[in-house]
């Protein structure tokens, strides 16, 4: 009979050493592969944050997987996510594949109803963003941009009317 809540010594120091390891690892790839695998994140952020995560738990937690197969596989990871981000910075059809693009919601005092239900965002969470931006006004506000990480960007109207912060946002 399989033993649900101890399972013996060693397997859990296997646990505990593998652990350690495996984390001491994971700082270490990450470090080494720069700022951006720490970004805010976006889509394409997220889905290697959660392979990472579930990496690191198959190491720690099934036996059948050694350390350097884990690490292996964290190390393609974190690679995989290197080359995405360096080609993405050299071929923008990948970029706004991988990333997406930035959708403007709101401009010179207008919602615009058509980009807010493609982004599921309401008029609500647009005035909680300005808001928070310390603007008390919508004719303050030249213009909302919801970011590719899921954040909002407000530009002031004096901002909006150069329009060159908005250059690559979607319209």
């Amino acid at each position: 009979m399989e033993m649900i809540f101890f399972d013996g010594w060693t397997s859990l120091a296997r646990t505990l050493v593998i652990g350690v390891v495996a984390y001491i690892g994971l700082v270490f790839l990450l470090r080494a592969s720069g700022k951006r695998t720490l970004s805010k994140m976006n889509a394409f952020d997220f889905v290697v944050t959660i392979a990472l995560g579930s990496t690191l738990a198959t190491v720690l937690l099934n036996r059948s997987v050694p350390l350097t197969d884990g690490f292996a596989a964290i190390a393609l990871l974190v690679a995989m996510q290197f080359v995405v981000t360096w080609l993405s910075v050299r071929v923008g059809w990948l970029r706004r594949f991988v990333t997406g693009e930035p959708q403007l919601l709101f401009y010179r005092g207008a919602f615009l109803p058509g980009p807010m239900r493609s982004c599921r965002v309401t008029e609500a969470e647009i005035r909680a963003a300005i808001r928070a931006s310390g603007r008390l006004d919508l004719s303050q506000v030249g213009a909302v941009v919801f970011e590719t990480d899921a954040s909002f960007s407000i530009i002031e109207s004096a901002d909006a009317a150069s329009q060159s912060s908005l250059a690559d946002v979607k319209r």
